[in-house]
């Protein structure tokens, strides 16, 4: 099995002296390629954190994290940030579409930032809106789309640039329950490539079956990291 995430005992407060708050407490998790990886958990227990530290937005205070053979806690923060543009796709909860930009403009943001002239960019834009369902939508706007076609908007835009790993923070949670699994299908769709990792954090049960993998969180710690057994929840829900 060859991973695509090694986080070790990874510890990251917030705050100073006696107000400081401890999010995560010798956490670690390993997230293998060619899975789709949940990390689940109460409120507060650490889970968006742990993922931030993974996609190398935030810096542990101790602890490693390797992604993809590279060991991030030993890179420079513009090392770290060109890393990160080449290899990870996020997908966020409020989708984070800009509303003066169209669809096809929108998805092409990651390539433009690596690089990739505009017309390059814009082609390759226009073929993953197709490959998510949304074919000739690409000169339409924001506001002119549900929050299910939003959020495939978002997914193009992740994956635009062929990343290896996919981030994904509660990509469910304001979607009704069909459109939550059409987007889970396609994250799922995306997880099978052999040489790419999906880990979504998630507070929604609707979308446990879709996991290859399930990592329990509570009180700044993962207890436990195990395939799924489908149909069963886990015992850490939130």
């Amino acid at each position: 099995m060859s991973i695509a995430v090694h986080a070790s005992q990874i510890t990251k407060g917030f705050g100073k002296g006696a107000a400081r708050t401890m999010a995560l407490k010798g956490a670690s998790l390993d997230a293998p390629l060619g899975e789709l990886q949940l990390i689940v958990g109460p409120s507060g227990c650490g889970k968006t954190t742990l993922l931030s530290i993974v996609a190398g937005t935030l810096i542990p205070d101790e602890g490693t994290v390797e992604v993809l053979g590279e060991i991030l806690t030993t890179l420079s923060q513009s090392k770290v940030t060109a890393f990160r543009r080449r290899n990870i796709g996020f997908i966020f909860q409020q989708f984070n579409l800009i509303p003066t930009l169209n669809l096809i403009e929108n998805t092409s943001v990651p390539l433009l930032l690596n690089g990739i002239s505009r017309h390059r960019a814009e082609r390759a834009a226009e073929a993953m809106l197709d490959q998510v369902g949304l074919s000739g939508r690409g000169r339409h706007y924001p506001r002119q789309l549900s929050g299910g076609q939003q959020q495939r908007v978002a997914i193009a835009r992740a994956l635009v640039h062929n990343p290896r790993l996919v981030i994904c923070d509660e990509p469910t949670s304001a979607l009704d329950r069909e459109t939550g699994h059409q987007v889970m299908n396609l994250l799922k769709d995306v997880a099978r490539a052999p040489d790419r990792s999906v880990i979504v954090v998630t507070h929604d049960p609707r979308v446990y079956d879709f996991a290859d993998r399930i990592a329990e969180m509570e009180d700044g710690r993962v207890l436990s990291n195990q395939p799924a057994s489908h149909g069963q929840p886990p015992a850490v829900t939130g």
